[in-house]
């Protein structure tokens, strides 16, 4: 299935560290609930079968909502567990190497921080998205670079690609960011470290709906 066509709202990514006590699975399934319209499975830790278990497992929440599943960093698992895309950071094979590993309908996403030569390469390179970010204070990457507005001005008029923004966005401060160019929002803490996570999730939805009303 062709998903860059579908990209478009809350573009989850996954930490356990946010609510430990909670089942990743009913995390995400409530992130779902909330309308994610694209699940990221990120784990940094060194336990195979674990990741292998839990991305099984959110591939199969994500076929019921027909929602892409797509692995941060880790390309084997991605290929093991037949997701539907990766994300590649500056560290990781490069987008042309996963495009031959994943397949043609394969979604492959590169982070670009505040570069946008680094998307222009990622498009020649066969990215299906780019991501833009940080924009705002993360407490997931408090030493990230920081990224202006006007990457994602630039990427609407330039790129022809779906973008991404990441990095401590907020219901409050995202609606700035689809006006500018953003596709989707990328959050972790905003949403699995919030007290409900899909009236988190459905806040973030709400964020397009504004932003939509804005263009008209």
């Amino acid at each position: 299935m062709d998903w860059t066509q579908t990209l478009m709202g809350l573009y989850a990514i996954t930490d356990q560290r946010q609510k430990p006590n909670l089942d990743l699975s009913q995390q995400v399934a409530l992130a779902l609930a909330g309308h994610a319209r694209v699940i990221q499975y990120r784990d940094k830790g060194d336990d195979r079968q674990l990741k292998l278990r839990q991305a099984t497992d959110l591939k199969r929440l994500c076929r019921q909502a027909g929602v892409p599943l797509v692995i941060n960093d880790d390309l084997e698992l991605a290929q093991q567990i037949s997701a539907d895309g990766v994300h590649l950071g500056i560290d990781d094979p490069d987008p042309a190497r996963a495009r031959r590993r994943l397949g043609p309908d394969a979604l492959i996403g590169v982070s670009c921080y505040n570069s946008f030569e680094r998307a222009l390469q990622a498009r020649r390179a066969g990215a299906s998205y780019v991501a833009f970010g940080r924009f705002f204070p993360s407490a997931t990457k408090p030493n990230a670079v920081q990224a202006e507005l006007e990457l994602l001005r630039r990427a609407r008029r330039e790129l022809r690609l779906p973008t991404v923004a990441i990095g401590g966005i907020t219901p409050e401060n995202g609606v700035a960011l689809i006006e500018a160019g953003a596709d989707m929002l990328a959050v972790i803490s905003a949403v699995f470290a919030a007290p409900d996570v899909e009236i988190a999730a459905r806040a973030f939805t709400a964020c397009f709906n504004r932003a939509e009303e804005t263009d008209r």
